[in-house]
């Protein structure tokens, strides 16, 4: 009888990890077509072929009071998740970031001999480095995205290795403006600017609002602005909608996408994005942007004083310096917004100064990622019976 296929483990927790994972699939599936994948994932991912064991969305929260609100059903989950790899052991379990559910698991499933490895550091140049030890308990390997981060885990003893960030070498094949407005059938001239209030309900909770307001901001400057809202998944789009209407804005001329986010960004003049993935997205594809965040009071006064950092976007972090203007919390006002928006929209200066950073950033992040990551992982199955 042929030998069963090796089974991963796998877990993202929200729509960046998602596309992450979907990519991380397919590296291992150029060198293992037989294996099988299971755990939590998004459609991306479940289209990559992994078979989901709850949905995604449940880990979707962001913020201490949010995570408190909804911590015994993640840690049901998360629970009835290890007992059911404790019982049919993979041959390697990958956390896709999710450090607060995923780095607990680990560290359960590698106690049990089964290795591990998490894919995209936590933020601990930012914050909360001192999980480094918990880390280095948890994890067989740590695959990172970024290159400083390397340095970080060396010097800690733990085993790393940069893969660089496939949405890089993604978004290299992305098509520029003038195709993408073809593409969602926008006007080649018009002035186009991307909200992305963020990819969870807790976001969009704080985020709908503030970006529907800045958007009645500018279009009362620029009146035939065109607004385009890529959201992931229904609930916030519902959200969004409700949010909308809520207050008459319905004449703002507003078109919500269901997915397209890439093409939303490429096609726009600029773009208006909570702070997360989708602003190095936006800076891969060249993009001028504006970046805004609010969460909950009590979770913003304990994330601020433990930040090590002046910024929070990605392009700001990677540079070292303010390169794209941030407004977070109590700054981050439908005024500030629309202002910074408006004077960065018609400053083609900044626009070319923009696309140079960003190009330059963009070739560090390509690195040939899926052979990257396949070397990091095999290595991990080499011996491992198939489960």
């Amino acid at each position: 009888m042929a030998a069963a296929p090796l089974t991963i483990g796998i877990v993202a927790g929200e729509a960046s990890g998602d596309l992450l994972g979907a990519r991380l699939i397919a590296a291992l599936r150029a060198h293992l077509p037989d294996a099988r994948y299971t755990g939590i994932g998004g459609p991306r991912m479940q289209s990559a072929g992994m078979e989901a064991l709850y949905p995604m969305e449940k880990l979707a929260v962001r913020g201490y009071v949010e995570v408190l609100r909804h911590y015994h059903e993640i840690a049901g989950i998360r629970r009835r998740l290890a007992a059911h790899f404790l019982e049919r052991p993979p041959a390697l379990f990958v956390g896709v970031d999710a450090p607060d559910f995923n780095l607990d698991l680990e560290l359960k499933l590698r106690s049990a001999g089964i290795p591990t490895a998490h894919f995209v550091s936590p933020s601990i140049w930012a914050w909360r480095g001192g999980r480094m030890g918990k880390i280095r308990r948890a994890v067989s390997r740590m695959l990172v995205i970024f290159p400083f981060e390397q340095a970080l885990y060396e010097q800690a003893g733990v085993p790393v290795t940069y893969i660089g960030h496939p949405l890089a070498e993604m978004l290299a094949q992305a098509p520029g403006r003038a195709a993408a407005r073809e593409q969602l059938r926008l006007p080649a001239a018009a002035k186009v600017i991307a909200l992305l209030p963020g990819s969870r309900v807790s976001e969009l909770e704080q985020m709908a609002d503030l970006f529907l307001d800045t958007a009645g901001q500018i279009a009362a400057t620029v009146p035939d602005a065109l607004f385009l809202v890529p959201l992931t998944n229904r609930p916030t789009r519902d959200l969004f909608e409700t949010a909308r209407y809520r207050r008459d804005r319905g004449e703002l001329n507003v078109t919500v996408l269901f997915g397209h986010a890439h093409e939303a960004m490429a096609a726009a003049d600029i773009v208006l994005a909570a702070s997360g993935t989708a602003t190095l997205e936006a800076a891969l594809l060249g993009r001028p942007m504006v970046i805004a965040y609010r969460m909950p009071r009590a979770s913003w006064w304990i994330m601020n004083n433990r930040r090590y950092q002046p910024y929070v976007g990605l392009p700001n972090i990677l540079a070292g310096e303010f390169v794209v203007p941030e407004f977070l919390q109590d700054e981050a006002t439908p005024e500030n917004l629309s202002q910074a928006a408006l004077n960065i929209l018609f400053d083609r200066t900044v626009h070319a100064g923009l696309a140079s950073r960003f190009g330059a950033l963009a070739a560090e992040l390509r690195q040939n990622s899926a052979e990257r990551i396949a070397g990091a992982l095999l290595p991990l199955l080499e011996g491992r019976a198939p489960a």
